[in-house]
């Protein structure tokens, strides 16, 4: 297994090419050939946003840091799954950047959301702002799920993109849950964000229209990030077949997790690599187990990555990780719930979470999980995901 990841190491700088295999290339809910498609792989690569550590940018809050060195990689990785969910939500899915090429308006939009300054929506300043809400110091290092919280919250400011974030709790996704958040009577506020109509379509956003807008169903484009624990030091074998189809989903927003200190974003993976991969620990049969990615350490404003992803051994994943969809339409949503409901169905495929139509009865008693009813949701994400609480035993039944 390999997984491509858009972060990026400090002491790597040197790539491989692609590997050379039979097995397909998956990214982001896309099939690719690394023997006839390899320029494709590389420009969908390249097309993501790409953000990573950053230098004498505004001091957070005034007098904070101007450099997220060190402590930023986790938001990094939040905002760059947080960017393909924007991406697609406003350039579409089969968008691409071409270097040198006049790129559209709404790109750099999507840029100006997070570029390194206190006023934009997802920016290194609101996030780390955002976070001491939630018991984070600023220049403190966040799991998964307490960046997937912060960046649910910053969303409600984003009128342009008017999107429908939901952080799925306690390994269960309720689907009447994310219909109620998704389904609204309200015209967006982003007049850019609004598309224009054609009939018999359903839309997101606003219909210009207001007499067709009483026949149309509005569904606020969905974003929807799972906070998952595969494991308790380790992740677990069992899911990874699980894991991988989430990649070939075409709802796909990627991983965010990665390795004790090092975070990543995983957009895709490889089934199998060449027999003598370098990335494959001794310990572990080669072909079987590699992460597909990369890491360098860059301090420029550069917002793309020119060059192959890496690979890392999957062994080295952190079984702390949260998992992004995004589900432009109701259609989207109700395709993505059926292709959950047949992972069930895949041999040797375990489930990593649970879809389910209404919230268990048991989910409405606070004191099951030991909280008030005034504890948020990032406490109890905190409790039961973030990798950096390790400090805790098992105790018999």
């Amino acid at each position: 297994l390999s997984l491509a990841t858009l972060t990026y190491d400090t002491l790597r700088f040197e790539y491989e090419d692609f590997p050379e295999t039979k097995e397909p290339v998956w990214i982001l809910g896309r099939k690719y050939s690394v023997f006839t498609e390899k320029e494709e792989i590389l420009l969908d690569v390249t097309s993501r946003l790409w953000f990573t550590y950053r230098k004498n940018f505004p001091a957070i809050g005034g007098t904070g840091p101007t450099s997220d060195t060190g402590w930023g990689c986790m938001l990094r990785c939040g905002q760059m799954i947080f960017a393909q969910a924007l991406v697609c939500r406003h350039l579409g899915r089969d968008w691409r950047w071409i270097k040198g090429k006049r790129q559209m308006d709404n790109y750099f939009n999507v840029l100006n959301a997070f570029i390194d300054k206190k006023d934009s929506y997802y920016s290194i300043h609101q996030i780390a702002q955002m976070g001491v809400g939630e018991g984070k110091s600023i220049g403190q290092w966040y799991g998964p799920n307490t960046v997937a919280q912060v960046l649910k919250k910053l969303a409600t400011f984003d009128t342009w993109s008017s999107l429908a974030v939901h952080i799925a709790m306690d390994n269960t996704v309720v689907m009447e849950e994310i219909r109620r958040l998704c389904q609204s009577n309200v015209p967006c506020a982003g007049a850019a964000a609004c598309p224009a109509l054609e009939s018999d379509v359903l839309y997101n956003g606003c219909p210009e229209d207001v007499g067709l807008r009483e026949r149309l169903t509005l569904w606020k484009p969905l974003v929807l990030l799972i906070p998952l624990r595969l494991g308790l030091t380790e992740i677990n074998e069992a899911y990874i077949e699980t894991l991988k189809h989430c990649f070939m989903m075409p709802q796909s927003l990627g991983v965010i997790g990665g390795k004790p200190n090092s975070a990543h974003y995983f957009i895709g993976y490889v089934g199998e690599c060449p027999e003598d991969c370098k990335d494959c620990p001794k310990t572990l049969p080669p072909a079987k187990n590699c992460l597909w990615g990369g890491t360098a350490l860059l301090l420029s404003l550069c917002f793309h990555c020119q060059h192959p992803p890496c690979r890392m051994s999957i062994a080295e994943l952190d079984p702390s990780i949260a998992v992004g969809f995004f589900c432009n339409t109701e259609a989207d949503f109700n395709d993505w719930c059926q292709q959950i409901k047949k992972l069930s169905l895949v041999r040797g495929a375990l489930p990593m979470f649970e879809l389910v139509e209404r919230q268990p009865s048991h989910f409405s008693n606070p004191d099951v999980l030991n909280l008030t009813p005034d504890s948020s949701d990032a406490d109890r994400l905190e409790r039961f995901f973030d990798s950096e609480d390790e400090d805790f035993e098992i105790l018999s039944l």
